[in-house]
């Protein structure tokens, strides 16, 4: 009989209340493979969307389904050919494999050696596991393909969320400047993790307080959230020429063919990881973590992460 773990998982999708937290196999480390003992497991909006069906059809899942994408923790063990790691090494990645089945809100997991860094050592763990999705998406959106550089201008749409923040302070990194939009209780905030100006998008037509803050026009605009913020900033063409649009809620959007867009799904690198591992060790990145829960309240957390309110990153401690 295998080694078993505890682990939250789905036997079918559908409601929250379907989430069961037991026992089920222990996974091992095979070729090329690392086994993290979980210390740590960011909660994001898309675990509740993978629980529910939602990306069914666009990517397969097998029961039991245990969800989670992100980790920080322990080596226990390495597979063969493995070269970057060893046993006790705290580590973090960003846990997303071709098929959904044995994700992070367990006790243990396994991943292949390229999708591993070594985790940043000036934060606590449970902050590390909040980092490798969001870090990677921000990045992936605002440097590979946006190529934010000094002096620039970023305009997040939905800068207090997961994205946001790290956004804002992944911009800072390189010297651009930030205009972050959220509400206005977030917007002190923004202003710590380093925005520049910030804007809230009640009770305003968004392009025109855009456009009144910032005449000149931004570089890059990066869509994190969703309602009519961005509708309204694409009609007012707060856009410079030449400027580029990332989107990570909307694939598929209403604007010009000219626009230089991108519809951003996240993808695993660890040296990517390393770099913002790197800047979190220089204190540039922090990730505030507004509450921790346990295998047990899974469901809590992915029903909490559904609002699309929360400030800072909820966090699966095993």
């Amino acid at each position: 009989m295998s080694e078993q773990m505890k682990a939250t998982y789905i036997e079918e999708y559908g409601d929250l209340a379907n989430i069961k937290t037991g026992e089920l196999d222990k996974p091992e480390a095979k070729e090329g493979e690392v086994l993290i003992r979980v210390r740590s497991a960011g909660v994001n909006p898309v675990d509740a969307a993978i629980a529910r069906g939602m990306l069914k059809d666009a990517i397969l899942g097998k029961f039991p389904l245990i969800p989670g994408w992100d980790v920080a923790g322990v080596v226990e063990e390495v597979g063969h050919s493995v070269s970057r790691f060893s046993p006790g090494d705290e580590v973090y990645a960003y846990a997303r494999r071709p098929k959904i089945q044995h994700g992070t809100f367990a006790e243990y997991v396994s991943l292949p050696e390229s999708y591993i860094a070594e985790r940043p050592t000036n934060i606590s763990m449970e902050e590390s596991g909040g980092i490798p999705l969001v870090g990677l998406t921000a990045y992936q959106s605002i440097f590979d393909f946006g190529g934010l550089k000094n002096d620039q201008t970023l305009l997040i749409l939905g800068a207090s969320g997961g994205v946001g923040t790290l956004a804002i302070q992944l911009a800072k990194s390189v010297g651009a400047n930030v205009i972050g939009v959220a509400s206005e209780a977030n917007h002190e905030y923004m202003k710590e993790l380093g925005a520049d100006i910030t804007i809230d998008y009640k009770d305003n037509h968004l392009g025109e307080a855009v456009k009144n803050a910032h005449p000149e026009g931004v570089d890059l605009i990066f869509h994190c959230s969703r309602g009519d913020s961005f509708a309204q900033v694409m009609e007012t063409s707060v856009l410079k020429d030449g400027g580029r649009v990332a989107s990570i809620t909307n694939s598929n959007p209403d604007i010009n063919e000219d626009i230089d867009f991108k519809y951003v799904f996240v993808e695993p690198n660890a040296e990517q990881l390393e770099h913002i591992a790197a800047l979190a060790d220089n204190s540039k990145i922090k990730v505030p973590v507004s509450e921790t829960y346990s295998l047990k309240e899974v469901g809590q957390a992915l029903q909490e992460i559904e609002k699309l309110h929360t400030r800072g990153k909820l966090i699966i401690t095993p």
